[in-house]
């Protein structure tokens, strides 16, 4: 059964992991082997980014094994403390399963109790199924980032998309 719960500092190395596992897809912003984290340092961003009230990392997990991750950034400022950006990652053992569901199913309640109005992510446009699964969890295509990343020596476009809560 997949639970949900707020990443504790304990769960960095297994997080990184997930992390590197789901950069291999290509998929994410960074390039598989890019990103460099210690589990120290992804510990202190666990603490920092859990301290605020409208921000959170969402582990998914089927007893001690990390299937998934969600991060939820919030800003504090007035004009836009009512939106949340978010990033996603499934280990590839691991998708298909439900995981992404679970975590959005999930946080979204979470953003409903600390009162976000709006959630935002982005995703590279040929990435049908993450995009099928978004749109399925009630996010819209807002716009196309024409452009937006350099990938394998070819310009790809990211989709923009949100939900209004």
């Amino acid at each position: 059964m997949i639970e949900i719960r707020k990443a504790m500092t304990g769960d960095a190395e297994e997080i990184i992991s997930v992390m590197s596992d789901a950069e291999q897809s290509g998929f994410m912003l960074f390039a598989p082997g890019e990103r460099k984290m210690t589990p120290e340092g992804l510990g202190k961003f666990i603490d920092l980014i859990n301290s605020h009230t409208k921000s959170g990392i969402f582990i998914a997990s089927e007893g001690d094994r990390i299937l998934g991750y969600m991060i939820v950034q919030n800003e504090k400022s007035r004009r836009v403390a009512h939106r949340a950006y978010i990033v996603i990652g499934v280990h590839s053992d691991s998708r298909g399963k439900g995981v992404g569901k679970a975590l959005f199913t999930s946080v979204l309640s979470w953003a409903k109790q600390v009162e976000l109005h709006r959630l935002e992510l982005t995703v590279i446009a040929t990435n049908e199924i993450a995009v099928h699964l978004y749109k399925n969890m009630g996010f819209e295509i807002e716009g196309v980032k024409k452009d937006s990343l350099f990938i394998d020596g070819q310009y790809v476009d990211e989709y923009y998309m949100a939900r209004l809560l």
